[in-house]
């Protein structure tokens, strides 16, 4: 015969925790913490259950009337199919009761981000026969990584999956944009990261908070950005500039060359001879992007182009000093007139609007929006 109790011990003035005492026949007893308290004042020991003085007494009595009810009709039905009844049957039974998951380790958000980082090169990526993830990915995800860390020790906790509810959010977010002074899109990534890695725990069994799933990301709306493209008149002056360093005159092939293909960066300074194609006396280039994994065929038409890939290819160099010998190109062809944009301030390390020099904010990714637009404004239907 199967009995339960509950009961307190001590007489002090602080709360002290109630306990469920669960006997099964006359050897086996089970006392384990309910996760409820109460002051010794407010419980009675001849009825072993809180003095009904209060309304919050009589609501404590009702979940422990509600767990006993539970913990017997569980018991009754696993004891019939052979479960064992034990301590941590008895745990997982209240916590089930009250719908409470216990945190451990597997549960740190920290954790689970670092398990990503090491098996980084078996994962399966949706849409991509390959396994792995990009080595940019996994620059980011270390990055993301040191980001929360610096997080929590502002916090002084560490960050579990079932902490992450609208207050965690909101005062993450303020976080990023007022006290780090990082730009909106910038905070808006590390928010769509976290809701990432949040969705990816709860596919691994991973218990999450299930506001995790309900998580906004955010970006600058389209008149707050500031794009900064080149067109042709401006690809016409670097073109033509006289340039003397060799570092200048290999940047501006790779610039040509992105303005006329329009990828990314890293794709755009990742590629060598043996990506050109040729077919039926037109040329492409073949390429994986690294962000998508998808791979693309552009084709070749701008014969100045053409020749400079046939003839005098450029050399691979890194994203870093590419970005600084492009201001450099643009200021030697001229391109230095006014315009509205941000710009990193070296001493906050903070990008800051202002009116500056077209040269200074010129990037890798510029080649991208300027393919886009020149392109469109050259092929756009007339209607």
């Amino acid at each position: 015969m199967a009995t339960i109790n509950f009961r307190i011990r001590g007489n002090s003035n602080k709360p002290t925790s109630i306990k469920i005492i669960f006997v099964i026949g006359s050897k086996n007893q089970l006392e384990l913490k309910t996760g409820f308290s109460i002051l010794p004042n407010d419980w009675s020991d001849e009825k072993k259950r809180p003095k009904q003085t209060k309304a919050e007494n009589k609501n404590l009595s009702a979940n422990l009337d509600k767990l006993k009810a539970f913990v017997f009709d569980k018991f009754n039905e696993d004891n019939a199919n052979g479960i064992l009844i034990d301590k941590y049957w008895l745990q997982n039974k209240i916590n089930d009761c009250f719908g409470r998951v216990e945190k451990n380790d597997n549960g740190l958000l920290i954790n689970h981000l670092q398990h990503i980082i090491d098996n980084a090169n078996t994962r399966k990526i949706k849409g991509r026969a390959k396994l792995g993830i990009s080595e940019n990915r996994i620059k980011n995800l270390k990055t993301f990584k040191a980001l929360l860390e610096t997080y929590q020790s502002q916090i002084k906790k560490q960050i579990h999956f079932l902490d992450i509810n609208k207050v965690f959010i909101d005062r993450l977010v303020n976080w990023l944009i007022n006290t780090k002074r990082y730009s909106i899109n910038y905070s808006g990534k590390v928010i769509d990261n976290l809701k990432t890695i949040c969705l990816d725990a709860d596919k691994n069994a991973i218990p999450i908070n299930e506001y995790s799933k309900h998580i906004e990301g955010f970006s600058e709306a389209n008149e707050d950005r500031y794009i900064v493209t080149l067109d042709f008149d401006e690809l016409d002056k670097i073109q033509n500039v006289d340039l003397k360093n060799g570092a200048h005159e290999n940047a501006r092939k790779w610039i040509l060359i992105g303005c006329e293909i329009g990828q990314r960066g890293n794709d755009l300074l990742s590629i060598t001879k043996d990506n050109i194609r040729y077919k039926s006396g037109n040329m492409y280039i073949d390429l994986i992007q690294q962000k998508t994994g998808k791979s693309i065929t552009i084709g070749i038409i701008n014969q100045h182009i053409i020749d400079i890939i046939e003839n005098d290819f450029p050399h691979k160099i890194s994203t870093q000093k590419f970005n600084d010998y492009i201001k450099e190109v643009c200021k030697l062809a001229g391109i230095t007139n006014l315009i509205e944009g941000k710009k990193m301030n070296p001493d906050t390390k903070r990008k800051e609007l202002g009116k500056y020099q077209k040269c200074d904010l010129v990037t890798s990714h510029s080649f991208r929006r300027s393919f886009a637009t020149n392109y469109y404004k050259k092929y756009q239907p007339l209607f």
